[in-house]
């Protein structure tokens, strides 16, 4: 007869270290889905920063844009987008529709896209 051991068998030591594996395994992944998830976030919220401020260019300096099409490129917390801009009449000539799309470099589809009036007050004097 043995003397009675003390502590684990190697089987119960390799079935605890496959256990734990698998669980940080799936944190780690866990990890990964989040931090990308936080980058797309980013790129799309400066994206719409760079929407919003083409429009908000037009009502602050009062100009009336004509219609067609623009493009161009901007910085925006560190990211380079590319704009493209669609001025569109619309049923009251007083009003302008514009469009734009904006995506970031690298970027398959567009990040934001934004769509505004502008209206064209005549001020009396």
């Amino acid at each position: 007869m043995r003397p009675e051991q003390r502590g684990f068998t190697l089987i119960e030591v390799l079935v605890a270290l496959a256990v734990l594996g698998i669980a940080l395994a799936a944190a780690i992944r866990a990890t990964s889905g989040v931090i990308d998830g936080s980058i797309d976030l980013r790129r799309h919220l400066a994206a719409g920063w760079v929407a919003q401020n083409r429009l908000a260019s037009y009502a602050a300096s009062s100009e009336w844009p004509d219609v067609g099409e623009r493009e161009g490129r901007e910085e925006q917390a560190g990211m380079q987008f590319t704009w493209h801009e669609s001025v569109r009449e619309t049923p009251d000539r007083s009003f302008r529709r514009v469009e734009i799309r904006v995506k970031a470099d690298g970027a398959q589809n567009d990040s934001a896209t934004l769509v505004g009036f502008l209206a064209h007050i005549k001020r009396q004097q």
